[in-house]
């Protein structure tokens, strides 16, 4: 059997979606069939758009899902039908890495996140006898349906509008997380965020909940630098490659505890390194940029200082999802400022608007909220 839906398909690299009817297969013993009311749109949606080989194509994208669960496979324990979920980012539960509590470096996420199917090579969506890829990031949730894993589904309070959430279960908890799990920011710390995006300004909102006393937001749009300073930033640059360090030497002599890196810019990142305080960690959380980092080892050796790749904010969705909510509901991380709803059918709209920066987070609403 399979359930008839209409999808964002991505058919040829760099071009707009399509709107599709497809079919969409019921979900296996340890799947979830999720309807989804909205799905955040993600820079890493842009980039597998574009990119001529990071997933077979045609596919569907989308990895910032929310909705209600419909229906749920025979070993599904987690969820039932009416749970409103948040989608996050599926990992294999059995690996290392999975089983001491690392999933966001699952060793078979490649596999789990941009395979374009099931681990077992399957897909879940046809379209006239045509295979279409699925299982994007564990969900392809540029759909009105959605196949998970019964892992990559987290169960959120159900006062909240589900058209709000999704983007917690990808940019915002990366950001967030990257302050509180992985820098490990705490009172009276110095930092810096370059990149003033969604993933950036969660990382501002997050560094004032833990009580960081200096909090520089780094951009080049002075929009996003006016909310930055709304959202808790001490400070703001808007500063070019050429002079970024000088410009963090002034707010603070001493250095910084913590940097987090959202661009991907090696120019950026050196001096980001170059800015450090002792034990300084600076944190590099963009994916698809592919930039050598150049640093000075003697810097690093002799300051006791570290660069470090983050994923997902180093978060376990479940736990770190719902403390996120508890937050935003106390209105202490009110990440709703950075959204801008869109029709279903003004999806490349919205991708265009976040592209430009005209738009931080664009959320694409699918089906009535419950």
């Amino acid at each position: 059997m399979s359930t008839t839906i209409t999808a964002a398909v991505s058919r040829i690299t760099g071009q707009p979606f399509s709107l599709e009817t497809l079919e969409l297969e019921d979900p296996r013993d340890n799947e979830v069939l999720v309807r989804i009311v909205a799905t955040g749109i993600c820079h890493s949606d842009l980039h597998m758009r574009n990119a001529p080989d990071r997933v077979p194509k045609p596919i569907v994208l989308g990895h910032e899902g929310a909705g209600v669960v419909e229906r749920v496979g025979r070993s599904v324990k987690k969820v039932q039908p009416g749970d409103h979920v948040v989608i996050t980012f599926d990992s294999c539960g059995a690996c290392p890495n999975c089983t001491q509590g690392h999933a966001a470096y699952c060793q078979f996420l490649r596999r789990h996140a941009f395979s374009g199917a099931r681990a077992d090579g399957s897909t879940a969506l046809r379209c006239n006898g045509e295979v279409i890829h699925s299982h994007f990031f564990g969900q392809s949730s540029f759909a009105g349906y959605s196949i998970c894993t019964e892992r990559n589904v987290v169960p959120v309070d159900r006062t909240l509008p589900l058209s709000l959430l999704g983007p917690l279960g990808c940019g915002i908890q990366t950001g967030a997380g990257a302050m509180i799990n992985s820098l490990k920011v705490g009172a009276g710390d110095r930092v810096a965020v370059l990149g003033s995006g969604s993933v950036g300004l969660a990382g501002v909102m997050a560094a004032q909940v833990a009580g960081a006393a200096t909090i520089v937001a780094v951009d080049l749009q002075a929009n996003r630098l006016a909310l930055a300073e709304q959202l808790g930033a001490t400070h703001t640059l808007k500063s070019t490659d050429g002079d970024l360090l000088s410009q963090l030497q002034a707010i603070a002599p001493q250095g910084f505890n913590a940097i987090l890196d959202t661009t991907g810019h090696d120019g950026l990142i050196k001096q980001a390194v170059a800015a450090l305080a002792a034990f300084g960690v600076c944190g590099l959380v963009n994916t698809v940029s592919g930039a050598d980092i150049h640093a000075n080892i003697l810097d690093l050796v002799r300051g006791g200082r570290s660069v470090r790749g983050i994923h997902q904010g180093d978060s376990v969705p479940e736990i770190f999802i719902p403390k996120l909510i508890e937050l935003y509901k106390q209105g202490r991380f009110p990440f709703d400022k950075l959204i801008r709803f869109y029709d279903f059918a003004d999806i490349n709209q919205a991708m265009a608007d976040m592209h430009a920066g005209t738009t931080i987070k664009p959320v694409i609403r699918i089906s009535p909220e419950p």
